[in-house]
């Protein structure tokens, strides 16, 4: 007898992603966020195509059986777990590997534009206005990267090409790398603190009024992990009384990020929306790496980029 065929429910977002090598495959039914909770309990898989929603993390708790395997298209897991799907037996993976070289070439590109003041170079452009000023040298400087999956060693090698010396700060010092015990020495020594960490219960709000404290007056701060990572209004402050020098923000605490908030018009903040690793073609590698994974899953082989639930990102080897 033909076993049946697993069904496949996407929770979609637009546009929708490409699983034609999945016909005959599986059965696909797509849900918006208000029908999620109804669908669950028949899905042997749930792709969370809409990684900016927290409707999983929503409608997991409910009645009913749950998807063996989940698999969100997104490096960060935080928008989708809750304590019941963490104490679950369902495996959940992640897109990690398609963002690395793109978040690492826009880190270098904030650097390198902060750097060369190219902000107001454009503002000034605008104006017609013809000001000489001297620029800021990039090699030979200090990076304190905070982060070490793959993103955050992308962004480390990257720095390290532009001549810039990169300490690498993560959960548990090794070979290589720092631990958290050495992050205020590392970052009051940075010229460029990036913030490249998944949001865990450790995570959450690190980077406070104590952190920005112990920065230089000259340093500049960058994330590019989750905006939950900044409590940003320590944040403001910080840049409004000089303490650091510049800041750049491609995630934040509320996405889109409301036109009234403070944020937009601080004096050094450069706000971007949430695109750093977001190239030419990410959604189809995104798919590509889903239908991939999904091949190894009906053949009944291991599957890659298992997030560790209780940790809330993919263990480093």
């Amino acid at each position: 007898m033909t076993p049946p065929v697993p069904t496949l429910l996407v929770l979609d977002a637009d546009p929708p992603p490409r699983l034609g090598r999945l016909t005959g495959r599986a059965r696909i039914v797509h849900t918006d966020a208000a029908g999620l909770a109804a669908r669950l309990p028949s899905a042997d898989v749930l792709l969370v195509w809409d990684f900016a929603s927290h409707a999983v993390r929503e409608a997991w708790p409910g009645e009913g059986p749950r998807p063996r395997w989940v698999h969100t298209a997104s490096a960060g897991v935080d928008h989708l777990m809750c304590p019941e799907l963490a104490a679950s037996d369902t495996v959940v993976t992640n897109a990690r590997g398609v963002f690395d070289t793109p978040i690492a070439e826009y880190v270098a590109a904030l650097v390198l534009a902060i750097a060369k003041d190219l902000p107001r170079t454009l503002d000034l452009q605008r104006e017609r206005t013809w000001l000489h000023r001297e620029a800021r040298r990039v090699g030979g400087t200090r990076a304190c990267v905070v982060g070490t999956g793959p993103i955050g060693r992308a962004i480390a090698r990257t720095l390290k090409a532009l001549g810039i010396t990169t300490a690498l700060v993560g959960r548990v010092p090794r070979t290589g790398i720092h631990g958290p015990d050495d992050l205020d020495r590392l970052m009051s020594r940075a010229d460029w603190v990036i913030a490249a960490a998944p949001l865990t219960e450790q995570t959450y709000g690190m980077f406070d009024a104590r952190r920005f404290g112990v920065m230089q007056p000259s340093a500049c701060f960058i994330n590019v992990g989750r905006g939950g990572l900044v409590d940003e209004e320590a944040l403001v402050r910080a840049l409004t009384r000089r303490w650091i020098a510049a800041a750049a923000l491609d995630v934040l605490a509320t996405e889109p990020l409301p036109a009234d908030s403070p944020l937009w018009s601080v004096p050094g903040l450069i706000v971007s929306p949430h695109m750093s690793g977001d190239t030419v073609g990410w959604r189809d590698e995104l798919g590509s790496q889903f239908v991939e994974l999904y091949e190894r899953w009906a053949a009944g082989r291991s599957l890659l980029n298992v997030v560790d639930k209780k940790r809330g990102y993919v263990p480093g080897h």
